[in-house]
C-alpha cells in the first residue's frame, strides 16, 4: 500500500514527513494530463453497502486501512469511529482517482476549498487550476458551487483530476435548470439532478433538508434573514407553494439513491445566523433538530452524515453550539462552513468566488469536528 506524505527537508539534515494532500501535483516525477486526468484506485469494492455499513459489520475496509497509514492511527478505531457515525469516509465509489481520507474529531482538523464558475466568470479551465492551487496548499477536500454555463463539464474536470473528495450543492444545478426559478423547483428534477452528480463521482452532497415551511417565519425578526443559498432557495420554495420541501417529504428516498454509491449526506444549515445578532435563535435550533432527525434516518440506511454549521456566531456560544449538535446528532462531524469571528455583514455566505476559499481554519480547539 502507498500512502502519499510530503517530506520536509530540516535545517540539521533530518526530514519531517507530513499529511499531503496533493496528489501527484507536487510529484517532481509524475506526468500530469489534465485531458485523461489521474490514473484510478485500484481494488474498490461497490457490491458490499457503503462505508458504514461495512464499519458497522465489524469490516476494516481497504479506505479504512489506507486512512489509518495517512492519519497514524489503527485501524480498529477508524472502522469504530465510522461505525458509529462520529467520522465519515467520503468515497463514492464512482470517483477512483480520489484518496481516501476522513472527517471526524478524532482525526486531524480537515480544511473545505470552495470553488466553482458563476455568470461572471465561466472557464473550465480555470476551475480545475483553483482546484490543484488548492490542494497543494492543504485542501482536504473541494466544494464545486458552479452557478454559470457547464456545470456538468466543469464538475467532470474537477472529478477526474482531483485527488480529493469533492462535494456539491445539488439545488444550485437543479435552479440552473428552471433558469433560477425556485417555484418552478420538482423533487423529479432534484432526483435526478443528484443521480446525474453521483454517477460523475461527486462524493459527498449539501441537503437543505432541514430548511421546513414552519420554520422559515422564524427567520423574519433577523438582522440578516436567510444567507444560505440553499436556504434560501428552499424557503422560496415553501412560501411559493405552502407545502413541506420536497427534500424533507423525499428524505428516505434520497438516501436509498446516495446509498447505492456510498455518495456522503452533508446536511445543510440553510438557517445558519448570518450575524451574531441572530446566532442561536429559534430557526437556528429548530433546523438543528431537524437535521438530528435525519441523521438518524440516513444512518438507518447506511448513509453517512455530517452536520454544517453553526454559521456566525460569537466566541461564547461556540461551545453551546457544539454540545447541541452532538446531543441532537449523535455526534455526526460538525462541518463548519465559515471562520468562527463574528461577521454582520447581509450577503449569501456561499456566493462562488473567483479563487478558493478556506471554509475553516485548521488551527485551533474551535475545530473541533470538522
Amino acid at each position: 500500500m502507498r500512502v502519499p506524505q510530503r517530506r520536509v527537508n530540516l535545517t540539521n539534515g533530518e526530514y519531517l514527513d507530513l499529511y499531503d494532500t496533493s496528489g501527484p501535483y507536487t510529484d517532481t516525477n509524475a506526468v500530469i494530463d489534465l485531458h485523461k486526468g489521474l490514473p484510478p484506485r485500484a481494488g474498490i469494492v461497490t457490491d458490499r453497502g457503503t462505508q458504514l455499513q461495512r464499519a458497522r459489520a465489524g469490516e476494516i475496509t481497504a479506505e479504512m486501512e489506507f486512512i489509518a497509514v495517512r492519519e497514524g492511527v489503527p485501524a480498529e478505531l477508524v472502522r469504530t469511529e465510522v461505525a458509529a457515525g462520529r467520522a465519515v469516509i467520503p468515497a463514492n465509489h464512482k470517483h477512483p482517482e480520489s484518496e481516501p481520507m476522513i472527517i471526524g474529531k478524532a482525526f486531524g482538523v480537515k480544511i473545505n476549498a470552495n470553488i466553482g464558475n458563476s455568470a461572471v466568470t465561466s472557464s473550465i479551465a480555470e476551475e480545475v487550476e483553483k482546484m490543484v492551487w488548492a490542494i497543494r496548499w492543504g485542501a482536504d477536500n473541494i466544494m464545486d458551487l458552479s452557478t454559470g454555463k457547464d456545470i456538468h463539464q466543469t464538475r467532470e474536470w474537477i472529478l477526474r483530476n482531483s485527488p480529493v473528495p469533492v462535494g456539491t450543492v445539488p439545488i444550485y444545478q437543479a435552479l440552473e435548470k428552471t433558469n433560477g426559478d425556485p417555484a418552478a423547483l420538482t423533487w423529479e428534477l432534484y432526483r435526478d439532478t443528484v443521480i446525474e452528480q453521483a454517477e460523475q463521482g461527486v462524493d459527498y452532497m449539501t441537503v437543505h433538508a432541514g430548511v421546513l415551511l414552519r420554520y422559515v417565519p422564524l427567520t423574519a425578526k433577523r438582522v440578516t434573514g436567510i444567507v444560505s443559498r440553499g436556504g434560501s432557495i428552499m424557503a422560496a420554495w415553501c412560501l411559493a407553494h405552502h407545502r413541506e420541501s420536497f427534500l424533507y417529504t423525499h428524505f428516505e428516498e434520497l438516501c436509498e439513491i446516495l446509498a447505492r454509491y456510498d455518495v456522503t449526506f452533508s446536511l445543510g444549515d440553510g438557517l445558519r445566523p448570518g450575524s451574531i445578532a441572530d446566532a442561536n435563535d429559534e430557526a437556528q435550533f429548530a433546523e438543528l433538530r431537524t437535521l438530528g432527525e435525519l441523521t438518524k434516518i440516513a444512518k438507518s440506511h447506511g448513509v453517512q452524515v455530517m452536520i454544517e454549521g453553526p454559521g456566525h456566531v460569537p466566541m461564547h456560544k461556540i461551545v453551546e453550539n457544539v454540545k447541541l449538535e452532538e446531543e441532537l446528532c449523535e455526534e455526526a462531524p460538525f462541518y463548519t462552513l465559515a471562520r468562527w469571528p463574528p461577521i454582520s455583514l447581509l450577503r449569501m455566505t456561499t456566493s462562488p468566488r473567483q479563487s478558493a476559499r478556506r471554509s475553516s481554519p485548521r488551527p485551533g480547539p474551535r475545530c473541533c469536528a470538522t
